[in-house]
């Protein structure tokens, strides 16, 4: 057998094809290189300031500063709502070595609850181990104290100070003032809103109800910041740049807290409002409405327990019965009406009526609308039914004029409507007419629904606020101005007045038409027959009012009322409104007592006893001090 050849191997052409791929790996690297080096000039070079942003981002944080928030006073310099400090107890946890023994310890030293720890460990989950973490908060001077003195022992633990905000006097402005509270979802979703969440930021409380809630932008403040460098855990090393906060404006209100508090002693227990103006500048002298409920409790956080109590409190402390609450203005409206009716022309100063204690539609056989006097008042003039508040004479008047024309006057005396106050807890009440009455009872208006509402009843309902404005109108003889809380805001640059909103005057009535319901009034308090004559018979001064008593439900028929057969909260609201001095008012009042009966009996003398503290001890106080 043959054997085989072998090849002989070439090695020029093995050469060749080393140096063949040689080439090509030389220059598969150099393009590769190449490829490298361009990322990293592109990177280094070209996105160099973006790279050194983001780095910078990552390095440099911005940390938020909250504001102070604005004080209030009173108009005399007094302080209504502060800020004090509150301290809280807190641990931060990289710097204790034996948590659980810590927490022990400082349990037995200061009688730290479950709750306390609970929420303690709850947090701490949530939180970096650098950081702070609450333990306990608002501790009592004497809890202060205790852990001052044995802060040594402890490392990691330490006591920080926080600014809350605090009512002074408590029950008596909660309805004025308001009160501050967590900020919740719901506030953040209207921050977004508005496009200031970001000033916010740093912000746990928000104005909830009142002035506070009302004037939050100014009362609030502008943030500021700090930028400050961390490291990649996120501590912060050091700060770069700090620009302080431009705390809140402070705020003085037209509000006497003297005043104020005089009359909530007054009204004691009992479930009303009261609302005291300037009748110049319809500022707001006092506001009272019982009862109520102290706010510093939802300033820490109310418990449900506590807020479902307020909430199921038959006697509703948490409505403002000044502006929420809505009664039958009763025979208080008769000095408005007599205006309206006398430019209407549907009487004269001259016009008499005989009144025999009941008034029927004429041509009718339907039941009569009887008078408060049972055997009536006899012949008597406007002025004379303002006096004795006869209710025929405003019957005959509401059917001559109608629906449609006194429901169109009273708007113009702010019935129906919104006042202006400044806060937004406010009904506009009701002021009835053809329209209403469709919408709202799908029932079309009738002549015997006209006739109640020339007394304040029927379906017509209003404010206390409403009330008092409108008399204001009447003592400026048709200019219209809103009660306004706020007198003056205070900052770094000065003392600011706001501008009033302006409002439609009621023009072209007579002087003399105002005069006769003036008059009248006058004659209410110190008129021989007047209904509050006996609360003003030895006043050292003129004034003028007008009582009302409004049913809370109606009689049959036959049915007389007694107030002593029937349940508490059906009695009469006593309603009363009044000014004084007489030519020069200085004051002018308005109040509903729920279920307390006539409003001559028992309005006109709480009316009384304001008016002497204002014009009689006030002045006396104010000229001894001026002297001394």
């Amino acid at each position: 057998m043959k054997r085989q050849r072998s090849q002989i191997r070439d090695h020029s052409a093995e050469a060749a094809l080393f140096v063949r791929r040689a080439i090509v790996c030389f220059v598969g690297i150099i393009a590769l290189v190449g490829i490298l080096l361009t990322n990293l000039y592109h990177i280094q070079v070209v996105e160099h300031q973006d790279y050194q942003t983001r780095s910078n981002d990552n390095r440099i944080k911005v940390v938020p500063v909250a504001p102070n928030r604005g004080l209030i006073y009173d108009r005399n310099g007094k302080l209504l709502a502060e800020n004090r400090p509150v301290y809280h107890l807190e641990i931060t946890p990289e710097q204790v070595d034996d948590m659980p023994a810590t927490l022990a310890r400082l349990q037995s030293l200061l009688s730290l609850s479950d709750s306390d720890i609970d929420n303690f460990q709850k947090e701490r989950r949530r939180s970096r181990r650098f950081n702070a973490v609450p333990l306990k908060t608002q501790l009592t001077d004497k809890e202060v104290a205790i852990f001052s003195a044995h802060q040594h022992q402890f490392s990691g633990v330490e006591i920080k100070a926080y600014l809350k905000r605090h009512y002074p006097y408590g029950d008596a402005l909660t309805h004025v003032l308001g009160y501050v509270a967590k900020i919740n979802d719901r506030d953040i979703a209207k921050l977004r809103q508005k496009d200031v969440l970001n000033n916010y930021r740093a912000t746990r409380d928000i104005g909830k109800l009142g002035i506070e809630k009302y004037y939050e932008p100014v009362l609030h403040g502008k943030a500021g910041y700090q930028e400050v460098e961390v490291n990649s855990r996120g501590r912060i090393i050091r700060t770069l740049k700090y620009v302080p906060p431009v705390p809140g404006k402070d705020l003085i209100l037209n509000l006497d807290i003297d005043l104020q508090l005089y009359i909530r002693g007054i009204l004691g227990d009992r479930r009303g409002a009261v609302v005291v103006l300037d009748p110049k500048t319809s500022g707001v002298l006092a506001m009272v409405s019982t009862p109520s409920y102290d706010p510093n409790l939802f300033v820490h956080g109310i418990s449900s327990t506590q807020y479902s109590a307020l909430l199921n409190d038959k006697d509703r402390p948490l409505v403002n019965r000044a502006t929420l609450g809505i009664y039958p203005p009763a025979s208080t409206v008769k000095p408005f009406i007599a205006v309206a009716a006398l430019e209407e022309g549907v009487i004269t100063t001259k016009t008499t009526r005989n009144d025999p204690g009941y008034w029927r539609i004429p041509n009718s056989n339907t039941r009569p609308f009887r008078d408060w006097r049972p055997w009536g008042h006899g012949r008597v003039n406007i002025v004379q039914s303002i006096e004795e508040s006869v209710d025929t004479f405003f019957y005959q008047i509401a059917y001559d004029m109608g629906i449609d024309k006194l429901s169109s006057w009273m708007e113009k005396f702010g019935f129906g409507q919104y006042t202006g106050i400044d806060i937004q807890e406010e009904s506009s009440a009701n002021m009835p007419n053809r329209e209403w009455k469709m919408s709202r009872h799908r029932q079309p208006w009738y002549k015997g629904d006209t006739i109640p509402v020339g007394i304040g009843q029927g379906y017509w309902t209003a404010t206390p606020m409403q009330m008092v404005k409108a008399l204001t109108v009447v003592l400026n003889r048709g200019e219209v101005r809103a009660p306004k809380l706020l007198m003056l805001s205070r900052d770094e640059q000065g003392m600011h007045k706001p501008t009033p909103e302006p409002y439609p005057p009621i023009k072209g009535v007579s002087d003399k038409y105002w005069d006769v319901a003036l008059e009248g009034m006058r004659l209410v308090n110190h008129g021989r027959k007047g209904t509050a004559r006996r609360s003003f018979r030895t006043a050292k001064y003129v004034s003028g009012g007008k009582s009302g008593t409004a049913q809370v439900f109606g009689l049959g028929e036959d049915e007389e009322y007694n107030a002593d057969e029937i349940a508490e909260h059906l009695r009469d609201h006593a309603l009363f409104m009044g000014f004084a001095p007489f030519e020069h008012p200085k004051v002018a009042v308005s109040m509903v007592l729920e279920n307390a009966g006539g409003g001559s009996s028992n309005g006109a003398p709480i009316a009384r006893r304001i008016f002497d503290h204002i014009l009689i001890e006030k002045d006396a106080a104010e000229n001894k001090e001026a002297k001394q």
